[in-house]
């Protein structure tokens, strides 16, 4: 039990929950039905809002579906992801996933009690700040989070501006400077009973030197400002779960990204 939640309410959170972890933006075109989310993007191109992020299919359609899933992608020159967790159906999804290319990168789903994380480790750098994203800084931001993330920056400053001049105060972003010149970023999603993070880079001349953690603080400050006391993430196994796990955090689930 964290955070005076259940097992199962701590999945939930970390799992089911971050499925949401957006604002409403003109372009998405979300696919909600029972055993079934998708998003579809085709203004961030380069990845970003395209996903498929449950998939309860059975067997005899399984194929067929992975097949017109992937070719609707690809007519619109889309680059997305597919996430299977302990949740999706059919039990060898990703093995046919991978048939069809696609390239899979093993994530922990992972929670901690605010109470419990500890920023520790590498002595952060002299000069290092971390701000809140708003409209004067946005497009640092996207840009920042593009060239981390091979992505195009134009649609994600629309969306940034998006979400801050509807005064949406649950998806705050922040991005790292060092000497005034950005060098890492990363959002969150504040929901009821829990906090996500999530979208965190840090461009490569500068990483293993203290940024990363200096984001998680800065976003850790605004969850306890909103008096929640779960944070959730999902972090990719070879690199942030590492350093997650030594914060506090604890694995409550392995899934598994497939990228095309």
């Amino acid at each position: 039990m964290l955070a005076d939640l259940s097992d199962a309410e701590v999945l939930h959170e970390a799992l089911v929950r971050p499925r949401d972890a957006h604002v409403a933006y003109p372009g998405i075109r979300e696919i909600h039905r029972p055993g079934w989310s998708q998003r579809i993007t085709p203004a961030f191109a380069r990845g970003g809002f395209n996903s498929v992020d449950l998939a309860v299919l059975a067997d005899a359609d399984a194929d067929a579906v992975i097949d017109a899933t992937i070719a609707e992608y690809d007519a619109l020159g889309i680059r997305f992801r597919w996430t299977v967790g302990p949740d999706s159906r059919p039990h060898d999804l990703g093995e046919r996933l991978l048939r069809r290319g696609l390239r899979r990168h093993e994530v922990a789903v992972m929670a901690a009690p605010l109470a419990a994380i500890t920023i520790r480790g590498t002595q952060p750098l002299a000069g290092l700040t971390v701000e809140r994203v708003d409209l004067a800084n946005v497009d640092r931001y996207a840009h920042t989070v593009a060239t981390g993330w091979d992505a195009d920056p134009v649609p994600l400053a629309a969306y940034e501006r998006a979400v801050l001049t509807g005064r949406d105060d649950r998806h705050p972003a922040f991005l790292a400077r060092l000497g005034g010149v950005p060098v890492g970023a990363a959002n969150c999603a504040l929901f009821d009973r829990s906090a996500y993070l999530m979208g965190a880079v840090v461009l490569p001349t500068f990483r293993g030197r203290g940024v990363y953690r200096a984001l998680i603080a800065a976003r850790l400050q605004v969850i306890a400002a909103h008096g929640l006391r779960l944070v959730t993430t999902q972090a990719l196994r070879t690199s942030s779960a590492p350093i997650l796990a030594r914060l506090g955090f604890v694995t409550v689930a392995e899934i598994a990204s497939y990228a095309r």
